[in-house]
């Protein structure tokens, strides 16, 4: 009998950033894959595989490849999509066979701030597998980057 491994930690990150672009340009970027492809993950990662299905229920498979060559496969459902102010998504990273390593639930809310878009970002993420406490370690550094590599794609139109 398999028994369901223990949470081993828990971490919440919130973030805010403003973008020198108008919503609707923002939110593209969160919701059509060739957008979210260039931009989702740390820097120097890359996104060979980015399916979005943003709709309610709707599915995410993203497989983020770091610059040594190693593949992190995520999986997500959308729960709440209402264009363009707020997504809400939960999200599993997963090892090589596809193992949980870590599940979050992160909300996006965006707001039209002048003409540039004010992004806030919440993600609670629980741990349960003995490598998790390191992942969430790095949990904020990969969203600022993330958030980075976003405002490079969004503020250079």
């Amino acid at each position: 009998m398999n028994a369901q491994p223990e949470a081993t930690t828990c971490r919440d990150v919130s973030l805010t950033r403003i973008f020198d672009a108008p919503i609707q340009l923002v939110w593209m970027a969160w919701t059509d894959p060739g957008h979210m492809a260039q931009w989702w993950g740390p820097k120097g990662f890359t996104n060979p595989v980015c399916e979005i299905g943003v709709r309610q229920g709707g599915a995410i498979r993203i497989h983020m490849r770091a610059p040594d060559g190693a593949v992190y496969p995520m999986t997500g459902t959308f729960e709440e999509i209402s264009p363009p102010e707020r997504l809400v998504f939960t999200s599993v990273a997963r090892d090589d066979e596809g193992n949980p390593l870590l599940e979050a639930r992160t909300t996006v809310a965006f707001e039209d701030v002048g003409g540039k878009t004010k992004v806030t970002i919440h993600s609670s993420a629980v741990g349960i597998a003995p490598v998790a406490p390191q992942m969430l370690a790095g949990m904020e550094m990969g969203w600022t980057q993330s958030l980075e590599k976003l405002a490079d794609l969004v503020e250079r139109r």
